[in-house]
């Protein structure tokens, strides 16, 4: 395969996936919003922090409204990581390599860029209906991908595109309500903190297993350590780690080439931590600082995944 074609099958991916996980925060923050409807503009903007766009959007919006919020994160053009802007990039990675995608996958990814892009009824309703439509987009998308893709190395750089963004924004939605949503401290362990943290449990669609898992009340602890160490839920940050590590290691044997050590080094500082390391220990050593050392060790594997394979020359 041609690095050029791995690269745009990652940077589909973890577009598609990046978008969707925008529509998660949003859904956070409305249901937030609905729950304390009184509550004060740091709500909305907290979005942006985890975004990590705070200077592009001050600049863009000096007032800093909730709608001004939701149009940077949705469809603000001069916003790069606005979903309507991670659908269009995806979809043009997407015409590009057309021949490797099944037609099915292709035509999904056009009609949902076309729907953001070009059709202001969408734009007109309530942002639930939106969000909603926008998420089972992209979940059909990741049905067809696993339904139609053959099982070689273009399915295994969607998927690592797909698993490291995963990883990444499940974290920063976990940080986002640990640091930023809460009001005041008097709210810690009142009746809002809680309908926060439900909220943050079904935006990753996560809040019956974690149920399934813990039938005690609802503490900060517990949810942190379901979000980020649970090994068999899909949208934890252990679980696409490990299977991060097992896409790499089968990319490494169909490629024939071994993977590089300092790639093989990256991976396995991330297993140590995240797969190993009690949920106690995290909140000890300080959670939000441990979230922050996560997204650099991610950005150190995708920067070594960049060196292996995304270069202009064959891959294998």
């Amino acid at each position: 395969m041609l690095c050029r074609v791995a690269d745009s099958l990652y940077w589909i991916f973890r577009y598609i996936e990046r978008a969707e996980n925008l529509v998660r925060f949003l859904e956070v923050g409305w249901s937030v919003s609905l729950d304390n409807p009184s509550g004060n503009p740091s709500q909305w903007t907290s979005l942006i922090d985890a975004c990590a766009d705070r200077g592009l959007f001050e600049k863009l919006h000096p007032t800093a409204s909730p709608t001004d919020v939701i149009t940077f994160i949705t469809r603000q053009p001069e916003n790069p990581n606005a979903i309507s802007n991670c659908i269009a990039i995806a979809r043009e990675n997407a015409r590009q390599i057309r021949d490797t995608l099944p037609t099915d996958l292709f035509e999904e990814l056009n009609a949902l860029h076309l729907l953001l892009q070009d059709d202001p009824l969408f734009w007109q309703q309530r942002l639930p209906e939106q969000l909603q439509q926008i998420r089972r987009s992209c979940q059909t998308l990741y049905g067809l991908q696993n339904s139609t893709m053959q099982r070689d190395q273009s399915w295994l750089f969607a998927n690592l595109g797909c698993l490291i963004e995963r990883a990444d924004k499940t974290a920063r939605m976990l940080d986002v309500k640990y640091f930023l949503l809460l009001p005041s401290p008097e709210d810690v362990g009142g009746p809002l903190d809680e309908l926060q943290w439900i909220a943050l449990l079904r935006s990753l669609s996560g809040y019956q297993m974690f149920r399934r898992k813990q039938s005690l009340e609802i503490t900060p602890a517990r949810v942190a350590g379901f979000v980020l160490l649970n090994r068999q839920f899909p949208r934890s940050v252990s679980y696409c780690i490990e299977e991060i590590i097992s896409t790499v290691d089968r990319i490494e044997r169909s490629t024939a080439n071994p993977v590089q050590a300092d790639l093989r080094q990256a991976l396995e500082a991330l297993r140590i931590t995240w797969t190993t390391m009690p949920i106690e220990d995290l909140i000890n050593t300080g959670l939000h600082q441990g979230i922050d050392h996560l997204q650099s060790q991610l950005n150190a594997v995708h920067g070594q995944l960049q060196q292996t394979y995304f270069t202009t020359s064959p891959c294998a």
